[in-house]
């Protein structure tokens, strides 16, 4: 199967830079770690759209700097997901419509309906040089971990959907509750109804902001496994210097080639696989996804 593409959650981390081990010396331009970056790898995760909604100019230089066939999957930006944002990662005219005295912190459900919708446009505008230039994977949900499985947050949900016509999207849920007993079945049966893609997710387990491993595919056209690592002790690590510290963790050979056969039953499924390391501490994420496309090789399951 040659449906299977393998790469990493960002490829500007502060960690990954500095360790010095992933790019070569002489990378030190943005523009030229994405070139050396799509040379090793055929698909990255967009984290930066997530702090901040990115620019046409960006992402059509995203678009020029790697070759044809490259995917970027491009992460939310987090108001739409419902986590706490502030109004400092606005553009200026936005935070100026907030008035004189802007809250320290926004929530959607809170934000004025009109800047709401500008947000909405601006992101979709941003997105559209990777569409233009066929690039653009999926637009990846990564919900906040009080998003649980109720009415409110399924109307949440089917909101994001609405808001995005055209595009496909990815969702990512990080509460326990959209998972547990007889809710598995009803949330691939909710993700199916909406035709967005589920995210296959490897954590560590035992915490109410982690789901289970649900090997499943919703939406034909793409199948998503993200890997966040094992390290439970990290996990909600609390006053770490990088956000990345979380998902300190190297996978073994072992741990990915037992894996490796319900990817590729995902790749009998879906007419794309995205396989994503989200162990974005120094380069863990690209040894381990280097490691992978060795493993898949070895089955006959990664394209080449």
């Amino acid at each position: 199967m040659d449906n299977i593409l393998v790469g990493t959650a960002s490829w500007t981390d502060k960690t990954l830079i500095d360790c010095g081990r992933f790019y070569p010396k002489d990378c030190k331009s943005a523009e030229a770690r994405l070139r050396y970056y799509a040379t090793q790898f055929p698909l990255v995760e967009v984290d930066s759209s997530y702090y901040g909604v990115p620019t046409p100019v960006n992402a059509q230089l995203w678009a020029q700097r790697t070759p044809p066939g490259f995917v970027f999957n491009v992460k939310a930006f987090r108001l739409f997901t419902g986590h706490q944002t502030s109004p400092d990662v606005l553009h200026k005219d936005l935070r100026e419509a907030l008035g004189p005295n802007p809250p320290k912190m926004m929530y959607y459900r809170d934000t004025p309906a009109e800047i709401r919708d500008e947000l909405w446009r601006r992101f979709i505008e941003a997105l559209a040089p990777l569409r233009a230039n066929g690039k653009l994977g999926a637009v990846h949900f990564q919900f906040a971990p009080w998003l649980l499985r109720n009415r409110d947050g399924m109307a949440h949900v089917r909101h994001c959907v609405e808001r995005m016509p055209g595009h496909l999207l990815a969702v990512e849920f990080r509460n326990k509750s959209w998972f547990e007993g007889e809710h598995l079945e009803r949330t691939l049966d909710f993700e199916r109804e909406l035709g967005v893609v589920h995210t296959i997710v490897d954590a560590p387990q035992g915490f109410a902001n982690v789901v289970p491993c649900v090997w499943a595919v919703t939406n034909p056209a793409l199948a998503i496994v993200r890997l966040h690592g094992r390290n439970a002790a990290t996990w909600n690590i609390k006053g770490a210097t990088s956000a990345s510290s979380r998902f300190d963790y190297w996978y073994s050979r072992e741990e990915l080639a037992a894996m490796a056969p319900e990817i590729g039953r995902m790749a009998g499924l879906a007419q794309h696989v995205h396989v994503l390391f989200n162990t974005n501490y120094e380069d863990q994420g690209q040894e381990s996804a280097r490691l992978m496309r060795q493993v898949l090789a070895s089955t006959g399951s990664q394209r080449t």
